[in-house]
């Protein structure tokens, strides 16, 4: 072999290991529901007040025994704010919406109008929702802080979004007609 050639592989061999540490870096959370199990890998460098909170949650419990509340078809699937008799979930302070970090519409916080009023509740994209992403600092373009990715179990969101629904608790509609229960979520620990 000669020299060039083995600069070459030493090269290819040191950016294929650069990547695969690049990709293990990224924290990922085990989301076991009544339908199946999603794995959701968070992006820390794109979102770190949003990773964090989110991990905050997960690793108190906080999500286990909630549910996915709020289902549409083509849209999103919310969940992490209720548990099944639809009481609300004790949460931290909100968090600064982050949403003008470049990532689009997979696993997202929800907030209220406020921009900067999330908490604890999710939300995973099952469209591509252009019009949540930012657009600018103001109280209409703000968007919302998308933070992770379904990367497993992509047809276990799916399932989840064609659930029939309808009122439930004090929604009028959008209530999955079976709950859809967040058994529990787990950091994967590497």
């Amino acid at each position: 072999m000669t020299l060039k050639k083995l600069l070459i592989s030493i090269t290819a061999l040191a950016l294929t290991f650069n990547i695969q540490l690049a990709q293990a870096a990224n924290p990922k959370v085990k989301l076991e529901t009544s339908k199946g199990t999603m794995i959701i890998e968070l992006y820390p460098d794109k979102a770190p007040k949003s990773v964090e909170n989110f991990l905050a949650y997960v690793n108190a419990g906080a999500y286990d025994g909630t549910i996915f509340h709020r289902v549409i078809k083509d849209f999103m699937h919310q969940g992490g704010g209720f548990t099944p008799d639809f009481k609300k979930v004790e949460t931290r302070q909100p968090i600064q919406n982050e949403a003008d970090n470049g990532l689009k519409y997979t696993v997202a916080m929800a907030r209220t109008g406020e921009p900067h009023s999330a908490t604890n509740q999710f939300f995973i994209n099952t469209a591509d929702n252009a019009f949540l992403d930012y657009k600018s600092k103001s109280m209409r373009g703000w968007g919302y802080t998308v933070f992770g990715k379904v990367i497993e179990g992509q047809n276990i969101a799916g399932a989840i979004s064609r659930v029939a629904t309808g009122p439930g608790g004090p929604f009028a509609k959008d209530v999955p007609k079976v709950q859809i229960i967040i058994n529990k979520m787990t950091e994967i620990k590497e």
